[in-house]
């Protein structure tokens, strides 16, 4: 398959290029910095701004694309700059006419609870709020359409050692659906590794079509 990775120097999105290519996929790693795509017999690093006008023609003729854009968590601007840079992406992805547009959005819009998400609860660190909140958004957009083929991910509340859980990668997780993954009494979490090894298969199958799934170690 031609995969396309937007974000493809990003922590997640270089662990998808790494796992798409070692599985013999064609990958067009898009990035603005394209020194800093990891060189690969079948990875291509191609220069990309998902605002520009020849955007749409980068995602035709692709398998599925996956995206793993974020608009920085340090960047005080992430929520507007975020909702920019998604619908850009969704926007070009519809017109490029893309099998399967996988949005790799945060763990914030999981339910903990009925009508109670992770993003709502007391304990949510307010410094990343705008940008999970953003991600929310998208979500709900997202569900409101059928004219893109999209589907999204979310990855649990431990994201690798900076999320405190582990880097190691073990090959194996769990799926989930709309509510936050547990581990006993802590939220449950995946090493980026794993988590890229769910986004590969997930892309690959276009297993979930106008659907958010979550992933986390077993």
């Amino acid at each position: 398959m031609k995969i396309a990775v937007i974000g493809a120097t990003g922590y997640v999105g270089r662990a998808v290029v790494a796992e798409l290519a070692a599985r013999g996929h064609q990958v067009m790693a898009l990035a603005r910095q394209v020194e800093q795509v990891a060189a690969a017999e079948n990875v291509s690093a191609v220069a990309a701004d998902i605002h520009s006008a020849d955007f749409v023609q980068q995602l035709q003729g692709v398998d599925g694309v996956v995206s793993a854009f974020n608009a920085g968590w340090s960047n005080p601007n992430i929520g507007a700059d975020y909702t920019r840079g998604a619908a850009a992406i969704v926007e070009a992805a519809k017109a490029a006419q893309v099998p399967y547009l996988l949005v790799v959005g945060g763990a914030g819009s999981l339910y903990v609870a009925p009508d109670l998400q992770v993003i709502d609860t007391p304990d949510f660190p307010r410094e990343i709020y705008d940008g999970a909140n953003a991600a929310r958004h998208l979500l709900a957009d997202l569900k409101q359409r059928d004219d893109v083929n999209w589907a999204f991910v979310s990855p649990p509340a431990r994201l690798g050692a900076d999320g405190g859980f582990s880097e190691e990668r073990t090959g194996t997780y769990r799926l989930g659906k709309d509510d936050l993954l547990m581990d006993g009494e802590l939220p449950a979490g995946i090493s980026v590794a794993d988590l890229a090894i769910a986004i590969a298969d997930d892309v690959e199958q276009r297993a979930h079509l106008h659907q958010r799934f979550t992933v986390a170690a077993v």
